[in-house]
């Protein structure tokens, strides 16, 4: 039994519908915190339990049976932490065979503000004693290609990441790449940078925008407070904006990029072009 924590989430669902594509449903668990939005989930023949990360209580059934766990990273920032140390304890006493977390590129080593948290639950997961296996996902494009209708409006993108290269991929490579993990037994042990095949800048972001539209768009480079400010401006809460900022800041110093090519590895293709998530926003 294969459970995904977090699974009426972007990624969640994408893991599901990969995984899907390669066992019954009746052996994949969607672990929710609201039931009722998984109705399209159970519609599937998953199972859907009731989980939730303030709950601890909630946690042994939603595990009861689980073979591997898929602990989907916390949306929470600044709770993510306690949260994610409630589904480890609840993993080592369901004894699963792996546990598989979402962490984000370089954890140990990266610059962003959003790592910390990462790295106090890869510290955790580490001291639990059980098979682990740390999925360091990069940036997502759709991170970026969401502001691309703001950008044709504005006739600019904006934001503070300098030159730094940004290593995005899509998030259904990631939720691929997570599946592929799950589905096979030779990962227990293992970090990987998953990152995009190829690297951009805002400024090429940019000029892929203006190619495809046909408008002229180009990049306006910020200092992190103002360009914060803007996104304030632009209606985004407080810690959204912040964490958007700051990770821009991370990008400029190289945080968002890697050169590995672990995730098309994992996923046996290349992954998903800037290009492509561009066609497709702009569809």
């Amino acid at each position: 039994m294969i459970v995904i924590t977090g699974a009426t989430g972007q990624l969640g669902r994408l893991v599901i519908a990969s995984l899907l594509e390669k066992i019954p449903a009746e052996n994949i668990v969607a672990a929710v915190r609201n039931v009722e939005k998984a109705k399209d989930i159970a519609a599937l023949g998953v199972q859907v339990r009731h989980a939730d990360y303030n709950l601890p209580e909630s946690w042994d059934n939603a595990l009861q049976g689980a073979s591997k766990v898929l602990l989907i990273s916390s949306s929470e920032i600044g709770q993510r932490t306690q949260q994610h140390r409630t589904v480890i304890e609840a993993a080592k006493r369901a004894d699963v065979n792996l546990l598989a977390y979402t962490s984000v590129l370089h954890a140990d080593t990266s610059q962003l503000g959003l790592a910390e948290e990462h790295r106090e639950t890869e510290a955790a997961i580490q001291a639990s004693g059980l098979p682990y296996v740390l999925l360091r996902n990069g940036w997502y494009t759709e991170n970026y290609a969401l502001g691309i209708p703001t950008a044709l409006s504005l006739g600019a993108v904006y934001g503070c990441a300098g030159d730094g290269r940004i290593s995005s991929a899509a998030r259904a490579d990631y939720a691929e790449a997570a599946a592929s993990v799950l589905l096979s037994d030779d990962h227990a042990g293992k970090v990987y940078e998953l990152a995009g095949d190829t690297s951009y800048t805002l400024s090429e972001f940019a000029e892929e925008i203006s190619r495809q539209s046909d408008k002229a768009i180009h990049y306006v480079n910020l200092p992190e407070s103002e360009y914060k400010k803007a996104l304030l401006g632009a209606g985004l809460p407080e810690p959204i904006a912040e964490l958007l900022a700051n990770s821009d800041t991370g990008a400029s110093k190289g945080a968002l990029h890697d050169d590995g090519k672990q995730l098309s590895g994992l996923i046996g293709r290349p992954t998903t072009t800037l290009a492509m998530s561009v066609k497709a926003a702009l569809e």
